[in-house]
């Protein structure tokens, strides 16, 4: 009888761990990306650029408009470090060259952004995965805009905040609290829009907008 029953709780003991481990690797071949968002990143090695999506063509400006999904941050997630290395080459290729670039506009539509640091020496690009603008100054400042989905155009915004207090993570894994002034605060600004499914010609039409309000007001003053 005792024998049986030790035989048994093996048995038990064995079934319970198979399906621990049929869990565990079940879950670490889960891909956070969908197959199609795989397909596009892992059609070409980290160094190769992707096509930037465009507002002129209907397809792209329609996920340009669609809010993007939090990341799961994985040092060794392949086709995460790859979608970062891919994005860091398009914003840099000659075709490109801007100063950030989100991932909505590779067509894939996670939180995830390239800015380019023109508040540190040497003004180098760094990636922020999930940021989240938690305080806007009240000081506002005038910058020009332009936008690798917007070709041949280029804007200045009066709306921009002077200083940002913004928190993201790294692909380490650390996750960072910072405040972010001047022109690299527009930076921040403009790439985490896109991450919200908006691009910089919306704030440039509210701003005519609310001119055009002020307008009418002082001419019903006077």
């Amino acid at each position: 009888m005792i024998r049986f029953l030790f035989t048994a709780v093996i048995v038990i003991c064995s079934l319970s761990c198979t399906s621990v481990k049929k869990d565990i690797e079940a879950t670490s071949t889960t891909s956070q990306f969908t197959e199609s968002d795989r397909s596009l990143i892992m059609a070409a090695e980290g160094t190769k650029p992707m096509r930037v999506f465009k507002i002129t063509k209907e397809s792209d400006s329609i996920l340009l408009r669609t809010p993007s999904k939090n990341v799961i941050v994985d040092p060794n997630d392949p086709e995460l470090k790859n979608l970062i290395d891919r994005m860091y080459a398009t914003v840099r290729d000659s075709l490109s060259l801007g100063a950030g670039i989100a991932a909505p506009q590779v067509g894939i539509l996670k939180n995830i952004a390239w800015v380019q640091r023109f508040d540190k020496e040497g003004f180098p690009f760094e990636v922020i995965i999930n940021p989240v603008i938690k305080q806007y100054s009240k000081k506002k400042q005038d910058c020009p805009e332009g936008c690798l989905s917007i070709p041949g155009r280029r804007d200045t915004l009066s709306s921009r905040a002077y200083a940002i207090l913004v928190e993201y993570d790294k692909p380490d894994a650390s996750h960072i609290v910072e405040m972010v002034e001047d022109f690299t605060a527009v930076i921040f600004q403009h790439e985490i829009d896109h991450l919200n499914g908006i691009i910089y010609l919306d704030h440039l039409k509210q701003e005519i907008k609310d001119a055009q309000g002020l307008k009418t007001l002082d001419n019903l003053k006077n």
